[in-house]
């Protein structure tokens, strides 16, 4: 069951898309950047796109924005046009004859010491800051500007309070550091809810958030194999993971109503729920905080009959039969403790990306969403060694049998997974069906034998 439905925006589409080429014919430097992201990433230009802004005097494109579904708001800056029913970045027209087109990265410094900026580029606002930006080209009336974001969607540079500095490395330092091993996962959850309180009192909620997540994907990077080898490729040009396009937490049924509310904690509202059906024992909550730009796609096993209620926030009973989510949990721990994230998905061309982590060494899986606006596949997931106590108390309580617990203490089990997602016409949702077979491929009871395929 799938409580929202979204639908892909093709007119949308189709108008981001001249404007982000109309500004890519002006200059010389966004067509190079375009370049090497398609040749030494995978990526596309306009899945990095933060904004685009032109002047309010252009003919008729107001009034196309708003045929196309885009809505305005009155800003100090100018109009500001979103698209609330599709992923498409917003479009300012202001009263300025510049013509902007801005790229969305992790860190301006990178990106400077990375590309050949021009000389005179000067960075907006201090290092450590909510939302910095440089304008690294400009070619005539049309400028090629970066934007690093924590937390903060506006268009005015904040000020940096005296004391932000020193707050942001005391939470930094905390969230990247938080312990993860517990006997009692729920001491995990209340932990990592008051470091999330104490950052959101010091810097915001949004920015706390945005803290958060980068500390989370550094986690999961470091048992990543495919994600330190694209990593490295996207941090060539200074990029980061700015492509993110969600989070994946596998729960136990125990814990998932508690990483909901941390969740929450952290400004996340709850979007769409899946439910594949009777037979496939599992359920997700989809849930997004806007200001942050971070969505999370939040797994647990199900039973047919729960899905009627609110499985988010209603606590869940254990069960002694484990589906995928469950048994990866008990094998690993819960995702957002000492296991870490099943997967980061980010936006990619898909068969060019597939095509150069190949012939990087990393292998893809076979595909599970092959839509016209929707592309999905696995890379080849990481084998982790399963903790020998976990296994014995598995296999003990008949979660899995001697057989199960002695390939997994031989050969470990799946663990995680880089995600390699094109998404087009602005299409925001999921593939309920796609998922509900990916999710039975990557049962650690299957040890990933579907073939990997790399570049179909």
């Amino acid at each position: 069951m799938v409580d929202f439905e979204w639908s892909p925006q093709p007119a949308a589409a189709r108008l981001v898309a001249k404007l982000c080429d109309v500004l890519c014919s002006a200059s010389t430097a966004a067509r190079e950047l375009a370049r090497r992201m398609h040749e030494e990433t995978g990526t596309r230009l306009i899945d990095w796109l933060d904004h685009l802004a032109l002047p309010a005097t252009s003919d008729g494109l107001a009034q196309e924005l708003i045929r196309t579904g885009f809505e305005p708001q009155q800003l100090s800056e100018g109009t500001l046009y979103r698209q609330p029913r599709g992923l498409f970045p917003p479009i300012l027209l202001h009263a300025d004859q510049a013509r902007r087109l801005a790229v969305r990265i992790d860190s301006v410094d990178d990106f400077v010491a990375a590309w050949p900026v021009e000389d005179t580029v000067k960075i907006e606002e201090l290092p450590q800051a909510a939302h910095r930006r440089a304008r690294v080209a400009t070619e005539g009336d049309t400028e090629l500007w970066v934007e690093e974001r924590h937390g903060y969607p506006g268009f005015a540079v904040p000020d940096l309070a005296p004391h932000t500095r020193e707050a942001l490395q005391i939470h930094s330092a905390a969230l990247q550091q938080r312990q993860r091993e517990f006997s009692d996962p729920a001491e995990g959850f209340a932990q990592a809810g008051r470091l999330v309180e104490a950052a959101a009192a010091d810097l915001g909620m949004d920015w706390a958030c945005d803290l958060f997540f980068a500390a989370e994907r550094e986690y999961w990077q470091r048992r990543n194999i495919a994600a330190q080898v694209q990593y490295a490729r996207q941090q060539t040009l200074g990029l980061g993971w700015a492509n993110h396009d969600h989070h994946t937490y596998r729960s136990s049924r125990e814990q998932f109503a508690r990483l909901i509310s941390v969740l929450e904690l952290m400004g996340f509202h709850c979007r769409e729920r899946f439910f594949a059906g009777r037979e496939a024992g599992w359920g997700a909550q989809v849930l997004e905080q806007p200001q942050a730009g971070v969505v999370v796609f939040a797994d647990v096993d199900l039973d047919a009959d729960e899905v009627a209620g609110d499985f988010a926030h209603q606590p869940l009973p254990p069960r002694k039969k484990l589906g995928t989510v469950g048994l990866w949990c008990r094998l690993h721990g819960e995702a957002f403790l000492q296991a870490g994230m099943h997967h980061l998905e980010c936006r990619f061309d898909y068969e060019q990306a597939r095509a150069q982590l190949k012939t990087a060494g990393i292998e893809t899986m076979q595909p599970f969403t092959d839509f016209p606006y929707l592309k999905q596949a696995f890379t080849k997931g990481e084998m982790w060694p399963v903790d020998p106590q976990r296994l014995s108390a598995a296999e003990a309580d008949g979660a899995i049998t001697a057989a199960e617990a002695e390939t997994f203490r031989q050969r470990g089990a799946l663990g995680s997974h880089l995600e390699i997602l094109q998404r087009d016409d602005g299409y925001k949702g999921f593939n309920q069906t796609g998922i509900s077979d990916i999710i039975r491929r990557t049962d650690p009871r299957s040890q990933g034998n579907s073939p990997p395929v790399a570049g179909a």
